[in-house]
């Protein structure tokens, strides 16, 4: 049987990409630190995964897998030596800590004269592939670097299925019992594989990539987070809550819709096909189900802000291509309330927004962008209803568009 490996049991790990493998015909190692987890799968060797939706669920159990504890570097570096494919799912933050493991596999593979070895970077973080070559090649010789180009793939992934944080009620009796939507589509970068590339059921190679990375990114995650800010704003706890607010699911359609546009011309994709796609991010949004939160999904607003993520990058990928972003402002605006509610030592008012949007977004706060975001924060901090700031983002695209009709 060909061997995975799956780096990262958590909720991605299991809930998606190790599953894919499993049900592709891999037998499955799971490397992590979580010895209650490792020592379960060890023994069990499966775990249940369900499906879940606003009409019920369905249960299913993924097999073929076991696991290695993280912190035993031996192990963990004979199981990356031997496998056919590896993917990592650890958080953003975590990749610098499997660094040694990843190095050591590596070189026993070469060691053993072992053929390609293809690592899918399953990680929320803008050019993964890049940012993990640079942890793993400073750990190297300059033959090693030479010899990681030749014979290393790090292959970008886009990972869209949602998994929410796992509440004891959800794992309903088994803690290893992950819930998730059905969406199990995983694109990723074609041109980054090392040989053939190897048959994952749903796995979806595409170039050029940056595509993927920027549909997901400033049309999905953009539009998650604009329903987390104004469902925050609303005292509204959960997503599904937000999008059923007729005023806030106009807002996030509008702005996931700018974002389209500017993507279609940038990349020469059909705007149909990009519309077809926000119609089923919206119903997906309304799964009570996954019981997704505004806290949750709106979580760390300063990478959100960040001049190239979601809310500022599809504004700036809006502006280059000709679409005004109304409405992603009106969501970054949200983002910087929420960014300022969290700071110790801020508090609310328009030369904290100026001070968040200049060394956060890094934006000229004389600025369009600037401009825009800070219009809608005063009316943020008037107290103005969700429909008011609709309207006011309605009169900036209507504005916008004289030119056009």
């Amino acid at each position: 049987m060909k061997k995975a490996v799956m780096y990262g049991g958590g909720n991605i790990g299991r809930g998606f990409i190790g599953a894919l493998l499993s049900k592709s015909g891999y037998e499955v190692t799971f490397i992590d630190v979580a010895e209650p987890v490792v020592k379960t799968l060890q023994d069990n060797r499966c775990y249940p995964l369900r499906y879940v939706s606003s009409e019920g669920y369905t249960d299913v159990k993924v097999e073929n897998v076991t696991a290695v504890n993280g912190n035993d570097l031996e192990a963990a570096s004979d199981v990356i030596a031997n496998c056919d494919i590896m993917a990592t799912a650890v958080g953003a933050r975590i990749l610098k800590f499997i660094v040694p493991n990843v190095v050591a596999g590596i070189r026993k593979r070469w060691a053993n004269n072992g053929g390609p070895l293809n690592i899918i970077i399953c990680e929320n973080l803008n050019d993964a592939n890049k940012i993990f070559e640079g942890m793993l090649k400073e750990q190297m010789t300059p033959e090693e670097q030479k010899k990681f180009d030749e014979t290393v793939g790090l292959v970008e992934a886009s990972i869209g299925r949602m998994v929410p944080v796992q509440t004891d009620e959800m794992k309903d009796g088994d803690p290893m019992r992950v819930c998730v939507e059905s969406y199990g589509f995983l694109p990723v970068d074609k041109a980054a594989f090392k040989g053939e590339v190897p048959a994952i059921t749903n796995m979806v190679p595409f170039e050029p990539f940056d595509f993927f990375i920027k549909r997901k990114l400033f049309i999905h995650n953009m539009g998650h987070a604009t329903c987390a800010y104004l469902g925050g704003y609303l005292g509204l706890d959960y997503i599904y809550q937000s999008i059923d607010a007729a005023d806030v699911r106009i807002i996030v359609q509008n702005a996931m819709l700018e974002s389209a546009m500017a993507i279609s011309k940038k990349y020469g994709v059909e705007l149909e096909k990009l519309m077809l796609h926000i119609t089923d991010l919206l119903h997906r949004f309304t799964n009570a189900a996954l019981k997704d939160t505004c806290q949750r999904v709106g979580g760390d607003p300063a990478r959100k802000l960040a001049p190239s993520d979601r809310m500022i990058g599809s504004s700036t990928l809006a502006l280059e291509n000709g679409v005004t972003p109304a409405y992603i402002t009106l969501g970054a605006a949200a983002a910087v309330r929420r960014y300022i509610d969290e700071a110790e030592g801020m508090e609310q008012g328009m030369d904290s927004a100026k001070k968040v949007l200049a060394e956060v977004s890094q934006l000229d706060v004389n600025g369009t962008l600037a401009t825009l975001i800070l219009n809608y924060y005063k009316m943020l901090l008037d107290g103005a209803s969700v429909a008011d700031l609709r309207r006011a983002a309605d009169e900036v695209k209507s504005a916008s568009l004289k030119d056009v009709i």
